[in-house]
């Protein structure tokens, strides 16, 4: 009663803030619940999250509440600071070069439509479930504990590698704004290739932009719509211009490598509209999220597709691409036709787009880790919100001093491969999720229905690996799809025709359910099979290190979190939301 009568202070470094449970109350209690691994492994696996749990329960971990300061204007700002950045600055010209020739721009159309699938599913959720975990806290209700993990650990993953890949572009066209080689400024050492050149310069801007959006979420929102103003008229400027120097016989051949190059490309460039997400975690900071969320999320995205195809398509014309330069593709393009100029207005609007992805990513993607924090899968101390500033601090330390060190060693190449897999593979759980959502409530769906909707979503599931399994093994044949992509269909029919939705969306939901989710299970599986290899071999290793994790401290966590008892409600909270969502 005396810590809940008296504020504790925020910054405080006990072991009962990083280690609450019982489990790791000490060596024997720790012994004691390794022994029981098997055992709540078999109830993690099967437990499932409410969404009151998630909206009221679940923020008292934070002590302080995040501020409701922002709109459905901030918002789609957000989602244009979020998006536009090294992806399309970078991706654009190191994909066209060496895998889809001109065709990148269908490339931008297929990454594009399988954003927009993600983005329908996350607006429904965000919606439903307004609260700072996003991705996280709706397949943690949907799909239960020990596949949020799996999604917290993506989440982590490429927020930290995300951030770092960013701050890696933003120093080669700063050296380019410079009149210099895009690897002048970086420290050159004997270690391995791709990990040889150390970039002090990319950790000072994740330091500066970590410091901004910890000071306050509404002044970071007033930075990123300057920003992003600014940012948007260079990318006209390049549209335009790019366009006015057009040659269309630089399009030719327009798909060098076939179409295994346009969706080997299309698979790595969906890096480019990552960060989309950080807008549903911000679902806790918006003043209506029934009404800004889906402005703000569909209203940016739909904008942002058009933008890109546009950009790849006047990059394409205006040199061939052969000659287009990967490292600075716009800047070294208008060089060549002979807009000099041109390349420190490039530069610097893409300085200005990657500062501003930096910024709205350091706040989204703390807002994942303070939730993923409050059911204590990372430390709880990482969930804390600052009472005066109403950002979580700690989380965001987290997530930047971690992107730091990977920044000073790993080239972009590296990190964007690695990147693509997380970000598909959560949007295919999300998809997932929304489908169980929609057939499957407690209590009220029939155990038939539910061994119905399993089979089915497992038949959807098999049949997008197979067909993507088969693209990679022969993808001048045609055989395999007669079989793949029938059974795909069936499944997706048969749950539209023999199940009941047993739950409709009270504000906003996707169209075209069951339809839209497993189309956009199917096209991130296809995607996520046009990648190399070697992403799928760094994608297992971290895998690996994600579940040795769990295994040793997170399942015991969030055992012991699951197993406390509740604290008071708060009623205030929960009428704060249940106002906006009647709103």
């Amino acid at each position: 009663m005396g810590d809940e009568m008296q504020p504790r202070s925020y910054w405080r470094w006990s072991k009962h803030d990083f280690f609450p449970g019982d489990s790791f109350q000490n060596w024997s209690a720790y012994r004691s619940a390794l022994s029981q691994t098997f055992t709540r492994l078999k109830e993690r696996v099967a437990s499932r999250s409410e969404d009151a749990d998630e909206i009221v329960e679940l923020r008292k971990e934070s002590e302080n509440e995040m501020k409701r300061c922002l709109s459905w204007w901030d918002l789609t700002w957000f989602g244009f600071g979020s998006v536009i950045g090294a992806g399309i600055f970078v991706l654009t010209g190191q994909e066209a070069h060496e895998h889809a020739g001109p065709a990148i721009v269908l490339s931008y159309v297929a990454s594009g439509i399988s954003a927009m699938l993600s983005v329908f599913c996350y607006t429904e959720f965000a919606v439903e479930i307004p609260v700072a975990g996003g991705s996280f806290a709706y397949i943690r209700v949907e799909l239960g504990d020990f596949a949020a993990f799996i999604t917290a650990g993506n989440i982590i993953l490429g927020s930290i590698a995300g951030s770092a890949a960013v701050a890696r572009a933003w120093t080669s066209y700063f050296t380019t704004l410079l009149n210099r080689h895009p690897n002048s400024l970086r420290i050159h050492t004997n270690l391995i290739d791709g990990f040889n050149l150390l970039d002090p310069i990319a950790v000072a801007i994740l330091a500066i932009t970590s410091i901004i959006a910890i000071s306050s979420t509404r002044r970071t929102s007033y930075f990123n719509w300057i920003a992003s103003a600014v940012n948007m008229l260079v990318i006209s400027f390049v549209i335009i211009a790019g366009l006015a120097h057009a040659n269309t016989s630089n399009l030719t051949p327009f798909a060098p490598h076939g179409a295994k190059g346009i969706f080997v490309a299309a698979a790595i460039v969906y890096f480019a509209y990552g960060g989309f997400d950080n807008i549903a975690t911000m679902a806790e900071e918006t003043k209506n999220p029934s009404k800004d969320i889906p402005l703000g999320l569909l209203g940016s995205m739909s904008i942002i597709t058009v933008i890109y195809c546009l950009m790849a398509l006047s990059l394409s014309m205006m040199q061939k691409y052969t000659d287009i330069d990967p490292n600075a593709a716009y800047s070294v393009a208008f060089q060549r036709v002979g807009m000099k100029w041109a390349k420190y207005l490039v530069a610097l609007g893409a300085l200005k787009g990657m500062t501003t992805v930096l910024l709205a990513g350091a706040i989204g993607q703390a807002r994942y880790a303070t939730h993923i924090a409050r059911v204590h899968m990372i430390p709880p101390w990482f969930s804390l919100v600052h009472p005066k500033t109403g950002t979580p601090i700690n989380a965001t330390l987290l997530i930047r001093v971690a992107s730091a060190c990977i920044a000073f060693f790993s080239s972009l190449d590296v990190l964007a491969s690695l990147l693509s897999i997380s970000g598909l593979l959560i949007s295919v759980m999300m998809a997932v999720a929304l489908l169980v959502r929609r057939y499957y409530v407690r209590g009220i769906t029939p155990r038939t229905n539910l061994l119905k909707l399993s089979f089915f979503l497992l038949v959807i599931i098999v049949s997008s690996v197979g067909t993507s399994a088969y693209w990679g093994l022969d993808p001048n044949g045609w055989l395999g799809y007669t079989v793949t992509v029938p059974l795909w269909f069936l499944a997706t029919l048969a749950i539209l025709v023999l199940l009941p939705q047993d739950r409709t969306p009270k504000v906003w939901g996707v169209p075209l359910v069951p339809w839209f989710p497993s189309l956009s299970v199917a096209i991130n599986v296809f995607l996520m099979g046009s990648l190399e290899a070697q992403a799928f071999i760094r994608f297992g290793i971290c895998t690996v290190v994600m579940l040795i994790y769990y295994i040793f401290f997170g399942l015991h966590a969030t055992y012991d979190m699951a197993h406390q008892p509740k604290k008071p409600t708060t009623s205030r909270i929960l009428e704060e939301d249940m106002g906006s969502a009647r709103a």
